[in-house]
């Protein structure tokens, strides 16, 4: 290969981080469908979601949630040192990762995945059309360049949205590699692309998320594509931070070239390691 050419091969090969302008939106509920067995898709709406952005793929946006008793939704203001709570009240609050966005039809999709019983999920399982949200950011996004010789993506299922996102955005001349925690068979999703994807499966089978090693267990079995790969992993934190050194250690992935994100944490509330990379 030319010497110029591998240069800027390895320039167009480097993760960029953005910056977007920081807003607080309250939103509208304006559809709600179940799919799989363990994911439902809300769709919300309103004139807030004017100058909505959210260019990466596995960006997170912070969900704000009505109180459940009295079903009020408090946002922050933004001030000069960040958020500003009224009264200084905080709701409860949860990142998570946007599905689509129509800027013209002004419509946002979350897709909650319900694999543990908190006050999202049970936000998510009782919303209906006309039921506020509040949303906050993205702030920033982190853009990993198609460029690689392939892409290695895994998570469980509060990754799916963001696997979902790259598959679809990967050009046909890419290969893929996707390895995603399920509990069962009935929770596989449809997953669509250009790229040439190889979709493997994992079943817990019964087993609490974030308490296996099935995720591992099957990337032991496979073979990675030659040359420079970007790989991508999202799951509980202890189990995203295990694969990546699996990865850096036992399969020579350059530390450079992995992201690992703690999406969740077992035992603990609204964790969300953003990761290393």
């Amino acid at each position: 290969m030319n010497p110029t050419d591998t240069v800027e091969k390895n320039a167009a090969r480097v993760p960029q981080r953005i910056r977007l302008p920081l807003r607080f939106r309250k939103l509208q509920v304006t559809a709600t469908e179940k799919f799989a067995t363990s994911f439902i898709r809300i769709t919300l709406g309103g004139d807030d979601l004017d100058g909505f952005e959210s260019p990466g793929f596995d960006d997170h946006v912070k969900l704000f949630f009505p109180d459940a008793t009295t079903g009020e939704l408090r946002i922050p203001e933004l001030g000069p040192n960040g958020p500003v709570w009224p009264e200084g009240i905080k709701p409860v609050m949860r990142d998570y990762t946007p599905r689509f966005f129509d800027g013209n039809a002004r419509t946002l999709v979350i897709d909650f995945a319900l694999h543990e019983a908190g006050p999202a999920t049970a936000w998510a399982i009782n919303a209906k059309p006309g039921d506020w949200l509040g949303v906050g950011g993205p702030k920033g996004s982190f853009i990993v360049p198609a460029e690689y010789d392939f892409h290695l993506l895994a998570g469980d299922e509060t990754a799916v949205p963001a696997i979902a996102r790259r598959l679809e955005e990967l050009p046909a001349t890419t290969k893929a590699i996707a390895l995603i925690e399920v509990d069962n068979p009935g929770d596989e999703v449809p997953l669509s692309s250009q790229a040439q994807v190889e979709i493997i499966w994992c079943y817990r089978k019964g087993a609490h998320a974030g308490t296996t090693t099935v995720i591992q267990d099957a990337l032991e079995k496979i073979t990675l594509p030659d040359g420079e790969g970007y790989a991508w992993i999202a799951c509980e934190t202890k189990a995203a931070r295990v694969i990546r050194s699996y990865l850096v250690k036992e399969r020579n992935v350059s530390s450079k070239s992995v992201k690992a994100a703690g999406y969740w944490q077992l035992g603990v509330a609204d964790a969300h390691d953003g990761g290393d990379d």
